[in-house]
């Protein structure tokens, strides 16, 4: 990664150049804020500790379709810090043609190395072999949603930057940008709840040949997991057999909390289906995250006082979580595998509100010794997510084995401890 890239790996997002007023630009002070490599850090230690204790402990694990649980907290905050990154890094733009080729690849460096890492080319802690049908790999996932949102942070931030500046009228400041979140998110609203959704049927591979299912729908608007427009999209545009294999809803009491990779013949026909999470629909609404967070970055930039930098964003973040907690009561779920608008907004007024306490115990008080693996964690984060998170150095560990390939420390660890 490049240096001041604000992805997920950036080592200097969190330097800012403040411009003393009195000094008519002339003098510049440079200030690391701790606190958003801090933010980072935290995002991959929630993602460690929900992938690996998630099994052990339900309540902080994905939950099964409607509703937060700890781990839904965790995309959301990548998305977010991925803007307050992007607002920090493209403050000034002198040529916008040649940030926005590096913009553009650093997103494909991004998407293609989440391709690897989550399309299907390596088969798990436990797997001896690798390797991927390209008629079945995934082509959505983690790293590929965090491009997404970087992207169109960082093309709004390049081509649509501040147009007349006002100290007290942020959100007149950069009026373009809010438009583009407010389109986005209406369009997802209109594709959730305008298209139709026939009845559809899929096919399973099974040992003993392939299963033809049918799904019922024929309906306009459903948030359920069988008959949901962005399920539809996904399964028209990317292909039933690129999602992901082994969807959160099949830990719903209807499909009996079978989340493995076979499903009783007993259960509703849409528990055998795949889902991304990650999919095309809900990736509109995971980009307006990002430029949510590009806000609270203008902020940090164009505020010097600690005061005013606190007001603003306790503003931005209370005013974010009564919508999108209004929009919940009047029936509009939170729900992260469809990223729903009062998910967006709930899910980024919890980023803002943890952002201001990393600030203040951080960069204020000074805690930054108690933080420091955490601000370790997000200076290495892309690191340790493709080291760990996706079991690259698990996977290097069980190469090496004694005699037999199956007899191997993870194996065992795994034998021992985890199927108990």
């Amino acid at each position: 990664m490049a240096e001041n890239e604000p992805l997920l790996g950036s080592n200097n997002g969190g330097e800012v150049v403040l411009a003393e007023r009195e000094s008519e630009a002339t003098q510049t002070k440079t200030t690391r804020i701790v606190s958003l490599d801090v933010f980072r850090g935290l995002c991959v230690f929630l993602m460690i500790l929900v992938d690996y204790a998630g099994s052990v402990f339900p309540s902080i694990a994905h939950s099964p379709w409607n509703g937060v649980r700890l781990a839904d907290f965790v995309m959301p905050f990548f998305l977010f810090v991925v803007g307050v990154s992007v607002a920090i890094v493209n403050k000034i733009v002198l040529d916008r043609t040649g940030a926005t080729m590096k913009v553009v690849i650093r997103t494909l460096k991004l998407f293609i190395l989440g391709i690897f890492l989550q399309g299907g080319y390596l088969h798990g802690i436990t797997g001896l072999t690798y390797g991927v049908d390209i008629e079945r790999i995934r082509w959505m996932g983690i790293l590929q949603r965090i491009a997404v949102g970087y992207i169109v942070a960082a093309l709004c931030e390049v081509w649509l930057p501040c147009q007349e500046m006002k100290r007290f009228a942020l959100f007149r400041n950069y009026i373009c940008q809010w438009f583009i979140m407010f389109l986005l998110s209406a369009i997802h609203c209109g594709l959730l709840y305008g298209l139709y959704v026939p009845d559809w049927q899929f096919s399973v591979s099974q040992s003993t040949g392939s299963t033809i299912y049918e799904v019922k729908c024929s309906v306009r608007g459903d948030l359920g997991p069988a008959c949901n427009s962005a399920g539809m999209i996904d399964r028209y545009i990317l292909g039933l057999d690129h999602l992901y294999t082994k969807p959160v809803y099949r830990n719903m009491k209807e499909c009996n909390g079978s989340n493995r990779d076979t499903v009783s013949e007993s259960m509703p026909s849409w528990c055998h289906a795949t889902f991304d999470p990650e999919g095309i629909v809900s990736s509109l609404t995971a980009a307006a995250t990002s430029i949510i967070g590009l806000q609270y970055g203008h902020i940090l930039v164009q505020f010097q006082d600690h005061k005013g930098r606190l007001y603003n964003w306790s503003i931005l973040s209370l005013s974010l979580l009564v919508v999108g907690l209004f929009l919940d009561f009047i029936g509009m779920p939170l729900n992260k595998s469809l990223y729903t608008i009062s998910y967006m907004l709930v899910t980024s007024a919890a980023g803002g509100i943890t952002f201001c306490l990393l600030y203040l115990l951080v960069d204020i008080y000074g805690w930054r010794r108690l933080m420091f693996v955490l601000e370790w964690m997000g200076k290495h984060s892309l690191s340790i997510f493709i080291l760990i998170t996706s079991n690259i150095a698990v996977i290097f560990i069980q190469g090496f084995y004694w005699r037999d390939p199956e007899n191997n420390i993870i194996r065992w660890i795994v034998t021992r401890f985890v199927q108990k």
